[in-house]
């Protein structure tokens, strides 16, 4: 049979051993609630990132897409301005023609 003193000896190391088991639960609660932050943080600036580079990525494209138009409508309007010139141009005799005409 066990006596007092053992079955004591016992219950107060039970005791213990469930403090500290309770001890290392925290701890261990403790250690996966920062490390599930941590992930968090850096989950969040790892998409802030990404949107910051997909958005930098669509105004270049933008940008350049803007440009490109700008040169073709430049250049549309250059070709415009050289068809009415060389229209005027074959006209500018005929207008003197006429000046003449009327001042004589």
């Amino acid at each position: 049979m066990i006596t007092i003193s053992e079955a004591i000896t016992t219950i107060k190391k039970a005791e213990n051993d469930a403090d500290k088991l309770i001890e290392d639960s925290k701890t261990k609660s403790s250690e996966m609630i920062d490390e599930a932050k941590a992930n968090a943080m850096e989950m969040v600036e790892t998409a802030k990132k990404e949107a910051q580079e997909e958005a930098e990525s669509t105004i270049f494209d933008a940008e350049t897409n803007a440009k490109k138009e700008a040169i073709h409508i430049s250049n549309q309007a250059k070709g415009d301005v050289e068809d009415i010139k060389s229209k005027s141009s074959g006209k500018v005799a005929e207008a003197a023609n006429i000046i003449v005409k009327n001042v004589l």
